[in-house]
């Protein structure tokens, strides 16, 4: 617990999400921004952008970089830490980043969309063997076997969590550097894509391109987790955060800006919907102040 309240926690450091966090503090708000920045967004790779009002044939690294110093100048705390899932715990919000939890008011996701698409049968089974979170469900499968898809290099870390417990753990490397492990019960896999997951209730199989793996449970590490994960109960629409023209989603304080909220993947766009998930997220806190006795 890191023992403080804030106003509002940004979840993502792209556009959307810093655009949003500047937007706050501007309004005397206690804001932090979790989840970044991780220098492999979209807007990061880009070798040029044409369509950012103001900065013509600027280079997606170059843009970013300049928004970066805007929330620096502020001096707006960002911390690189992934938000593992999100707590609606009225009235406030409780996110979970590792061992630590982070207390607020309000949300603001800008956690962008996966790199990555979800694996065949991947989604019948989260929650019933698939997993994005060692710390919160490795326990779960003390002496049995497990495997790890890795595709950011943070599974190394968990893959070493899990077998202190676990009898054995695959580790699928799909990251482009492939860790070392001193543990003779990991297995590193690399060179061999996986492809889908099987079961009969709970997750039994995952199927890469040359073989099938037997497993009690499945771990993936992608750059963003799935919305769905994040925060329970939250509403989705054709796969992205379902959201009203106040950002609002349908769990109250809490906002979505940016790709997690659907096409067009534009960094304006992003700008955009930051400032207005912000400045709503900021009438809502004002809202809280006046109505107190």
């Amino acid at each position: 617990m890191s023992g403080q309240i804030y106003d509002i926690c940004v979840v993502g450091g792209g556009p959307a999400g810093l655009s949003a966090a500047v937007n706050a503090w501007v309004r005397r708000k206690n804001v932090i921004i979790l989840g970044g920045p991780s220098g492999r967004s979209k807007v990061n790779r880009s070798p040029k952008v044409d369509n950012y009002l103001g900065f013509p044939g600027i280079s997606g690294d170059e843009l970013y970089k300049k928004f970066l110093k805007h929330v620096e100048n502020f001096k707006i705390p960002v911390l690189p830490d992934k938000v593992q899932n999100i707590y609606p715990m009225d009235p406030l919000f409780s996110l979970q980043v590792k061992d630590s939890l982070y207390e607020c008011r309000s949300v603001i996701l800008a956690t962008g969309v996966a790199a990555q698409k979800g694996l065949n049968g991947e989604e019948n089974f989260v929650g019933r063997g698939v997993s994005y979170c060692a710390t919160c469900d490795g326990p779960l499968y003390q002496g049995k076997t497990v495997t790890v898809i890795d595709y950011t290099g943070e599974g190394a870390e968990e893959a070493r969590f899990l077998a202190d417990f676990c009898t054995r753990i695959n580790y699928v490397a799909m990251a482009a550097t492939v860790p070392e492990f001193k543990k003779n019960n990991i297995e590193v896999i690399t060179k061999d894509a996986p492809v889908g997951i099987t079961g009969e209730g709970t997750v039994k199989t995952l199927k890469t391109q040359t073989r099938t793996i037997e497993t009690d449970g499945i771990f993936i590490f992608r750059e963003t987790y799935p919305p769905t994960e994040l925060v329970r109960g939250m509403e989705i629409e054709d796969g992205f955060v379902r959201v009203n023209r106040k950002m609002e989603t349908n769990i109250s304080a809490l906002y979505a800006a940016g790709d997690c909220t659907g096409k067009p993947y534009q960094v304006a766009k992003s700008v955009g919907e930051g400032l207005t998930a912000a400045l709503n997220a900021v009438s809502y806190l004002d809202s809280l102040e006046h109505s107190t006795p």
